[in-house]
């Protein structure tokens, strides 16, 4: 099954990629790997979540958060692999970041939205590496900013 497919099974759309909001690019393929920039939870609307967990965003909106900063990961993967996830070997690492207030220490769990997607995506290819960080800010004040390392063929 392919991974649009299996997205499709799990109620989400996959979006097109985003323009970068700076003097960066969106992703570096360099060696068969993919460096894919921070990615917020851009949704149809603009910026779905925004504050800080534990204040102004649940534990459980911060996690859809990561779900849809994965879902934009996956849209980025797919311009870099020029339409083809086919060509995805392997999700390496991703790299969390989560707004909140000091004191809250549960950001391995609000990453999980975003590491359980990979796995439902890829299946064991989805499997990876990662750091989940608590931060004072994020750009635009994003609940959660993700970015990643994916291997592709």
């Amino acid at each position: 099954m392919s991974v649009e497919a299996r997205l499709k099974d799990l109620g989400l759309i996959l979006p097109e990629a985003a323009a970068p909001a700076a003097n960066y690019v969106p992703f570096v393929v360099e060696g068969g790997l993919v460096h894919i920039s921070g990615q917020l939870p851009m949704g149809p609307d603009g910026l779905a979540y925004q504050g800080k967990v534990g204040v102004d965003v649940s534990e459980e909106d911060a996690t859809k958060a990561a779900e849809l900063c994965g879902l934009n990961i996956i849209a980025q993967l797919k311009a870099a692999c020029g339409g083809d996830l086919s060509r995805v070997k392997r999700i390496i690492r991703l790299g969390g970041f989560v707004n909140c207030a000091d004191g809250f220490g549960n950001q391995p769990a609000i990453i999980n939205g975003a590491s359980n997607l990979m796995v439902a995506a890829f299946g064991d290819l989805g499997r990876h590496s990662r750091a989940a960080v608590g931060t004072n800010a994020l750009p635009f004040n994003a609940a959660v900013e993700i970015d990643a390392i994916a291997a592709i063929s």
